[in-house]
């Protein structure tokens, strides 16, 4: 299970971007973070950049795994369903449930979901 964004477990280093501008702030080989924006997320894709994106429907995951995202981020009933069809097409992108607390490891787990990150990164 992949944990990001606990206090306990190193993670990765996440860069929440809101625009292409944004990118030349970050540091080189980053992931980069930002809400579905299909500009983004073909500009990532074009230039080979590690991403996570927030989306928000099955259709953006859809767009978000076939454009190469790293991770995929999403409320926990969504990441339900989007775990399903994500093992069905063996995506290569990973799905987190965004989670306020480490409380909710455990049914995380129990659902099979690959991975959590904590809200207050996003």
């Amino acid at each position: 299970m992949i944990i990001i964004g606990d206090n306990l477990v190193p993670f990765e280093e996440l860069n929440l971007i809101n625009s292409i501008e944004d990118i030349q702030n970050t540091k080189a080989n980053s992931t980069l973070l930002f809400f579905y924006n299909e500009e983004l997320l073909k500009y990532s894709y074009e230039n080979e950049l590690s991403i996570a994106i927030v989306v928000k429907s099955i259709k953006e995951a859809i767009y978000s795994n076939s454009l190469n995202a790293k991770y995929i981020i999403c409320e926990k009933k969504l990441a339900k369903k989007l775990q399903k069809i994500a093992d069905n097409y063996m995506y290569d992108s990973k799905i987190l449930a965004i989670i306020k607390s480490n409380d909710e490891l455990e049914n995380i787990a129990k659902n099979e979901i690959d991975g959590v990150i904590y809200k207050n990164l996003i």
